[in-house]
């Protein structure tokens, strides 16, 4: 198992969100790809996280305290992928990047959610990354990668095959930094993409299309390139 190279995969929230199916099928995916390579999983919070953070935050609380609720509700979600992948996975939710590579080191799955306030999932999964030596960061969206517009509101968006760390911080240079708000990628996970050279892909979060681009390197996501 120590021999495996690592990869860290990011999980939309949105995986959380149904009645356990999905969640099923993930851990089902993970569970393969665990005899080839360590999958070292980030759970999103997903619209549970930015349910809680819309009520707390017209309560008056501040955006830090606002980042932690977030923070808890993804690593309830981690619970989850770990309950459904069983004795696969580290049974424990690391809470700091010391804790991730102690648990990486069982060679088991590691499931985490967020770590740090002010940090979205995105930015986490890239640390995590770094830190562990990983072969490649997978960040699974509810895209199909990055666009040079919201496709989700543009039909004419234009997927990139590829885009360099400093066309994506043009793009998403003004993105929405509160609590709850991050989308792909934001500034702190690409400087540590940029910094570490980190081979990195966005890509729809299907269980089928991780597994074919961790496996084959096929998918039809965006390659980020430093």
């Amino acid at each position: 198992m120590a021999g495996k190279d690592r990869i860290v995969i990011k999980l939309s929230g949105k995986v959380f969100s149904g009645e356990g199916d999905d969640i099923k099928k993930y851990a089902a995916m993970l569970g393969e790809l665990a005899a080839r390579v360590q999958p070292v999983v980030v759970a999103g919070g997903g619209k549970v996280a930015r349910h809680y953070i819309g009520i707390a935050r017209g309560f008056g609380l501040d955006e830090a305290s606002l980042d932690i609720m977030g923070i808890e509700v993804s690593r309830l979600n981690a619970k989850l992928l770990i309950a459904a992948l069983g004795k696969k996975a580290h049974p424990a939710v690391p809470a700091d990047l010391e804790q991730v590579t102690e648990a990486a080191a069982s060679g088991k799955v590691i499931v985490t959610g967020g770590l740090h306030p002010g940090q979205s999932t995105n930015a986490t999964a890239a640390l995590i990354a770094e830190k562990v030596g990983a072969k490649r960061f997978v960040n699974a969206t509810d895209v199909d990668g990055i666009y040079d517009s919201d496709p989700r509101s543009n039909k004419k968006a234009r997927l990139f095959k590829e885009i360099t760390t400093k066309q994506c911080r043009e793009l998403l240079g003004g993105e929405n930094s509160m609590a709850g708000g991050y989308d792909l990628m934001d500034i702190v996970a690409l400087k540590v993409i940029e910094r570490s050279k980190i081979p990195t892909i966005v890509l729809r979060s299907e269980p089928a299309v991780i597994k074919s681009a961790i496996l084959s390197g096929k998918t039809s996501g965006t390659q980020i390139v430093v």
